[in-house]
């Protein structure tokens, strides 16, 4: 039997419906969709009919067309729906006074892929502390985390390297749902949580250790550079990439599984990387030399030789330690030919875009020293049992 997403729990019980009284706005995107594919916003009309009043985005716009960092969304009114679209990715990332005017009830229907890097989580928390300001209540209709709700991997972020990509204090991959990271917010990090107004319609049937295809919901790309579950996971240590001159493998159709550079000769690196992954026992993979063209983004228009990581056990698989490993090669065969990205990113104007994205610069300053295991996981360690202890006490699965 599928799982049922929030939103189909919603649409499935009408004594549910009829604890939203007021006028409600819907934060959702080309994936809130039911499990039959109809986009949320047609079901929630035909529920709630006109009480439903504002539609809003986050990146990536609300059809998800987007695609890169700091590239916004506009506000218009939908011209079939009729209804003011707000870009929470515009000149601001705050719902405004202004935008939640006329609002009892804001449904918040996201797809996220349980990675810190990924902004969704974020543009939750910011609309939840707008709303608390006005008495709004915040309604998460939860979906699954695609890559299982068990396994946690990566650094806690250090606050001094908070961003929208990274705002609280959690590992890379967070092993949470929307809905229980609103139930974190609510808990430890928002200091007007006794005044929030927080509401988690819970997913039907849906168990922590399952992968997204285990739940029997139809896969709708979250954003633009994430077409398959796959890349879901690999995404967890190839958005890394994002903070050097590698390419992540934007603009070819397997973005996010591919690594490479034009001054990377494939076979001939792969040589060397072998001993080096074997010594780290990274396993649950297969790096596949090869060369891609980039069609736009970096390396646009250039041979650029690399690798596709094939994820062969998702169980054993550690996609963050991997990349580290893989970026800590790249940097010493690269030499001068490296590059990391120059500020700004994500709105940050000042710190490297590679430390905002780690939550912290000790794994810059790992991968330009060729670190140790023993330092990696001295890094890994800090604030983990915090988190663990934290994350226990809000599961709702």
């Amino acid at each position: 039997m599928a799982v049922l997403s929030g939103l189909d729990c919603l649409l499935a019980d009408k004594s549910l419906q009829e604890k939203f009284k007021g006028n409600i706005g819907y934060l959702c995107h080309s994936a809130s969709v039911t499990k039959e594919l109809e986009h949320g916003l047609l079901a929630l009309q035909r529920t709630f009919g006109s009480r439903l009043k504002k539609i809003f985005g986050p990146q990536h716009g609300f059809v998800t067309d987007v695609q890169d960092n700091m590239v916004e969304s506009k506000h218009y009114v939908h011209p079939f729906f009729k209804l003011p679209v707000y870009s929470l990715y515009s000149e601001t990332r705050i719902p405004t006074d202004e935008m939640l005017e006329g609002i009892d009830h804001l449904f918040v229907d996201l797809q996220d892929v349980g990675t810190r890097i990924y902004t969704y989580i974020y543009t939750m928390t910011l609309a939840v502390e707008a709303c608390t300001k006005k008495g709004i209540e915040v309604v998460i209709l939860d979906r699954p985390n695609p890559i299982n709700g068990l396994t946690l991997e990566g650094n806690i972020l250090d606050p001094n390297y908070a961003s929208f990509v990274g705002r609280h204090p959690m590992p890379v991959r967070h092993a949470l749902t929307m809905g229980e990271v609103a139930e974190m917010h609510r808990k430890y990090w928002h200091k007007d949580a006794a005044n929030s107004k927080v509401t988690v319609i819970k997913m039907k049937g849906w168990k922590r250790e399952m992968s997204y295809e285990d739940t029997g919901l139809p896969w709708v790309i979250p954003s633009p550079n994430l077409p398959t579950i796959d890349a879901a996971y690999t995404f967890v240590g190839t958005v890394l990439y994002e903070g050097t001159n590698i390419s992540e493998g934007r603009g070819t159709t397997r973005s996010l599984e591919i690594l490479g550079h034009p001054k990377i000769e494939a076979f001939g690196f792969h040589e060397k990387l072998k001993p080096v992954l074997d010594k780290a026992e990274l396993k649950g993979f297969i790096l596949r030399p090869l060369v891609f063209l980039p069609t736009f983004q970096k390396h646009a228009g250039i041979p650029t030789g690399g690798y596709q990581i094939h994820v062969t056990d998702r169980k054993t698989f550690e996609p963050w330690r991997l990349c580290q490993y893989l970026l800590r090669e790249m940097y010493a065969e690269l030499g001068s030919d490296f590059k990391w990205k120059e500020p700004p990113y994500e709105y940050e104007f000042h710190k490297v875009p590679v430390d905002l994205i780690n939550g912290t610069d000790e794994l810059r300053h790992w991968v330009e020293k060729r670190g140790t295991e023993d330092e990696y996981r001295a890094i890994m360690k800090k604030g983990q049992t915090e988190w663990q202890e934290q994350r226990k006490s809000i599961l709702l699965y």
